[in-house]
């Protein structure tokens, strides 16, 4: 019966993994709401968590491996190949220096259910009111985007890995939105920036977990592993034709009822400590 158990766990973080990652509603807060509700919280759920946002991202490398493999080949002979690479390059330095140095601090005092939910309800408002502004987007294509602005997107990536609930992909959309760029290239380049920068630190805390995995629960993690990237390549799809002709605030609704869900059922549990 545990057993039984720890596949449906891994399904359902899976599936919570796939379904937030890329949207702007924090998929690092709703892995740690939903691990605490299953009450899956031992070092085994922690390496899982982990391990489980490859899959999502290589749901990216899936959907965009034409793009991928274009620039590739073309990065001699094609400027705007070149320079979509560079930005992603340049954009996940500020994660790298920032970003890491940071990341045992914020394990140890920001994986919370008070700050996840804090980020969540001021995630929320700060798109609503990106939202009320215009948005131009001057930027069509995420191959034109020069490089100061790749830079200020990825500074906007920081947010999200110093206070988790604030949401990469929230950061990154909303910060592309902020500096010029349409809805569809600030999305699109969220999407390949996602890729180092999550590649990187899941690579780093699997590194540092790597006395915590066994073989036997190998099969958990191809469990959990098939139904993120099946559920991420289809929120990827999905959020690319919502974008088109929609706002995004319907998510920072959603974002601001569940943290004050959360904090409304925490209440006592924050004030008592």
């Amino acid at each position: 019966m545990n057993d039984v158990m720890l596949y449906w766990k891994a399904v359902i973080l899976g599936l919570v993994e796939g379904a937030t990652e890329f949207i702007p509603v924090s998929s690092t807060g709703h892995l740690i709401l939903a691990g605490e509700w299953l009450n899956w919280t031992d070092t085994r759920a922690d390496t899982f968590i982990i391990f489980v946002q490859l899959p999502a991202i290589l749901a990216v490398v899936w959907m965009y491996r034409k793009k991928i493999w274009e620039v590739t080949r073309t990065l001699r002979s094609r400027m705007e190949s070149r320079r979509l690479a560079l930005n992603i390059v340049i954009a996940t330095i500020p994660a790298v220096a920032i970003g890491l140095p940071t990341d045992k601090w914020v394990e140890a005092h920001m994986y919370g259910v008070l700050p996840v939910a804090a980020a969540l309800v001021l995630g929320g408002i700060a798109i609503l009111l990106i939202e009320r502004r215009e948005h131009p987007g001057h930027v069509k294509l995420v191959d034109d985007i020069p490089l100061r602005l790749a830079i200020g997107i990825g500074c906007f990536q920081v947010l999200a890995m110093i206070f988790p609930g604030v949401s990469r992909s929230g950061a990154t959309i909303m910060g592309g939105l902020l500096l010029g760029l349409s809805r569809l290239a600030a999305t699109e380049f969220s999407f390949f920036l996602a890729i180092p920068a999550m590649f990187g630190a899941t690579a780093v805390k699997l590194w540092d977990a790597r006395e915590t995995l066994s073989a036997s629960d190998l099969p958990i993690f191809a469990v959990g592993a098939v139904v993120s990237f099946a559920s991420a390549l289809i929120v990827i799809r999905g959020l690319l034709k919502f974008v088109s002709s929609n706002t995004f605030v319907p998510f920072a609704w959603y974002r601001i009822a569940l943290g004050a869900i959360l904090i409304a059922v925490y209440w006592d549990t924050i004030w008592t400590g």
